[in-house]
């Protein structure tokens, strides 16, 4: 035990209970996953919401729940169609490793989200945090959670040193989150409700101190050091990339080109895309280079994907008819849709669309 652990006293731990759990009762938001118990729902919005924004999720969550509504349907999807529901949320390995569990639970559990911690985190891209949550909201089990909200609130609480993110801090408020769901009587709710107070109350600039229900149990508020705590690991420098995205279109067809089966975008389709800082040769392979017709900027997007910050310009071309090599492919606007695209993709497609008006 910790001397942070030492510290939470019976009384203490129920000041806390009681107080958050009435504030959860009254603010939290309403949201769709909410509304359900039912661990596949539970299972599919926490893959979501990891370094998302709610506002972002919830359409499609709510997507994907009517068209794949139980993890056997999850698991008879074809990759691609998972990709397509996805596509725009970002992190792509999440989807195929949704997909893969999916497959799992379906082949040695039933098609049932197990029960014990072990289990749950044998699944393809079921981490600590996700079975947590499942296991807690769902299952009504005694088991921790700890996402980014809730590392800020019990660094806060508890006034923990050190970078939250490095091993000894880590684990202190770990063994408080376990230490606080013990006996709490509905872990679920008490969860949620650490998580709603980081998210709305307990920010990670400007903490609003004077609506937050538990400030008078708040080690770093009697310290004065709620705005500097957590200590959090210095962030990498962004990278700022320029590129010039090609929307090539046949026939009411556009041209696109699948990626590779591992790496960043597993398997996704994108347009033709070229880094204009690289000087590179070819965009296209050397039989599509050669064909290719009238080039005209139609705007410019903006896109980032971790470090990367991305300024693309976006060109309208034509192509005359040609067979096309192995991963590139002509499609109909029409079945884009069952497609999986990156995101730069989707948004350059618009550009281009809203330039033909």
């Amino acid at each position: 035990m910790n001397r942070a652990e030492e510290s939470l006293s019976v009384e203490r731990r129920e000041a806390l209970w009681g107080k958050l759990l009435a504030w959860y009762a009254e603010h939290r938001r309403d949201l769709p996953w909410r509304r359900e118990t039912d661990p596949y729902a539970v299972w599919i919005s926490e893959s979501m919401l990891q370094q998302t924004r709610v506002s972002t999720v919830i359409p499609y969550y709510e997507r994907f729940l009517k068209r794949f509504p139980s993890a056997s349907a999850l698991a008879a999807a074809e990759v691609d169609e998972v990709l397509s529901l996805w596509s725009g949320l970002g992190y792509y390995s999440r989807a195929r490793r949704l997909h893969a569990a999916a497959v799992q639970l379906v082949e040695q559990h039933g098609a049932e989200f197990p029960r014990e911690r072990r289990a749950a985190e044998a699944l393809p891209g079921v981490g600590a945090y996700t079975a947590g949550a499942v296991l807690s909201i769902a299952y009504g089990l005694e088991e921790r959670l700890v996402d980014g909200n809730v590392q800020r609130v019990l660094a806060r609480w508890f006034a923990i040193e050190g970078v939250v993110t490095k091993a000894g801090p880590r684990r202190v408020i770990e063994g408080m989150a376990s230490a606080l769901v013990e006996g709490v009587g509905d872990p679920g709710s008490w969860n949620q409700a650490l998580m709603e107070l980081g998210a709305t109350v307990c920010l990670p600039q400007g903490p609003n101190c004077e609506d937050c229900p538990v400030s008078a149990e708040c080690a770093a508020k009697a310290q004065g050091s709620q705005s500097v705590l957590p200590e959090l690991a210095a962030k990498p420098a962004p990278i700022d990339v320029e590129l010039e995205v090609f929307v090539v279109f046949n026939r009411g067809r556009v041209l696109l080109r699948k990626r590779p089966e591992d790496g960043r975008m597993a398997g996704l389709w994108e347009l033709p895309t070229r880094e204009i800082a690289t000087d590179e040769p070819r965009l296209f392979p050397l039989e599509i280079e050669a064909d290719l017709l009238k080039r005209e900027e139609v705007g410019s997007i903006k896109h980032s994907i971790t470090r990367h910050r991305i300024q693309a310009r976006v060109l309208r071309a034509d192509l005359g008819g040609l067979e096309l090599p192995l991963n590139w492919a002509w499609v109909s606007l029409a079945e884009l849709e069952a497609l999986g695209l990156t995101g730069m993709t989707s948004k350059a497609l618009a550009k281009a669309r809203a330039s033909l008006r």
